[in-house]
């Protein structure tokens, strides 16, 4: 089969298509065909030698997919399908996938317990961008305890986590406050469901937040900055409030104001998804299964998708990422 590897750590030119084995699922596996596979900045770490894939998944990109189930891995008995309840998969079942590595390819081998079922409804494109983001969004608003009339502050409102957790956190019952670059991204992310939207590029932003809540500040923010966002996101929040770091674009290190989060009374939570053990996965799965993919399945939710490029202009969906036009999900079709 054809897959997209990186050849050696680098930039994007590093990304190159090679014949590689099949894999073949073991159990509790399925290995599906991929129609669709979802890009995110996880991979452009990965390509630049900073994020490798876990052990037991393939060394090449790609932490989502979506397509057809070809083959069952083996059962403890005989029949069509494998797993069990919700997830369970049988031959031609159309699934969306949560992977370790290995996206970027025409199969993929995944376990049934991070499978969801594709309705009629949703193309294969929408699908494979809807795992990661999901499984995302939804641990980290647990981890939060996010509650039903909170306001949570969605830093990057137009990214790919961002433009999922906008219309999410409202379907969830939180009062969404996010942020955008420019009036047109600003618009955009409105449009999404968003309360509130700010331009991350004003110098007062952390004064904004402030006013959009009547000076009373945020209860969870959702950030993907990282150190650069550190001081405005301790700034924002309020008395008992919940700061989750799950991304690191401006920086991996910043000075914490340790007084003006203990007058808060506050908490910084910081989280990865892609490192966590099979059976917490399985169970991050279980829930987005049960609580959130019922919104996808009757159409209430629905990925942003910026667009779709072939398998073999990898290396292009990664320089529109890097570039900072991707408004949503960028998609790669085999």
């Amino acid at each position: 089969m054809r897959a997209v590897v990186v050849a050696e750590p680098g930039g994007p030119e590093v990304l190159v298509p090679r014949e590689v084995p099949v894999p073949s699922p073991g159990p509790g596996e399925v290995l599906v065909a991929v129609a669709a596979a979802g890009v995110n900045r996880a991979d452009l770490l990965q390509r630049a030698g900073a994020y490798p894939s876990p052990p037991g998944s393939p060394p090449w990109p790609g932490l989502e997919a979506a397509g057809v189930v070809q083959a069952l891995g083996p059962t403890t008995g005989e029949g069509p399908t494998t797993g069990e309840g919700p997830a369970a998969c049988a031959v031609g079942d159309r699934v969306a996938v949560l992977l370790g590595g290995g996206g970027y390819a025409e199969h993929v081998v995944a376990p049934v317990a991070l499978t969801l079922p594709v309705p009629d409804g949703l193309s294969s494109a929408e699908a494979a961008a809807l795992p990661e983001a999901l499984a995302t969004v939804w641990s980290n608003l647990r981890e939060a305890d996010a509650r039903a009339g909170e306001t949570i502050l969605v830093r990057g409102g137009s990214g790919g986590i961002g433009s999922i957790a906008v219309p999410l956190a409202r379907l969830l019952g939180l009062r969404v406050v996010a942020t955008a670059g420019g009036p047109q991204r600003v618009a955009r992310v409105a449009a999404l469901g968003a309360d509130v939207v700010l331009d991350h590029r004003a110098d007062d932003l952390a004064d904004q937040v402030l006013a959009a809540t009547d000076g009373r500040g945020v209860d969870v923010v959702l950030d993907v900055l990282g150190a650069g966002g550190l001081e405005d996101n301790v700034r924002v929040l309020a008395t008992g409030g919940r700061l989750v770091v799950i991304g690191l674009q401006k920086g991996r290190r910043g000075t914490l104001d340790l007084g003006a989060l203990m007058a808060r009374r506050g908490r910084v939570i910081a989280t990865t998804l892609r490192s966590r053990e099979p059976a917490d996965k399985a169970r991050i799965m279980a829930e987005v299964r049960e609580r959130v993919w019922p919104f996808v399945l009757d159409g209430r939710l629905r990925p942003v998708l910026h667009a779709t490029l072939p398998l073999d202009d990898a290396r292009r969906a990664h320089e529109l990422l890097e570039s900072g036009e991707v408004f949503g999900k960028l998609v790669l079709l085999p």
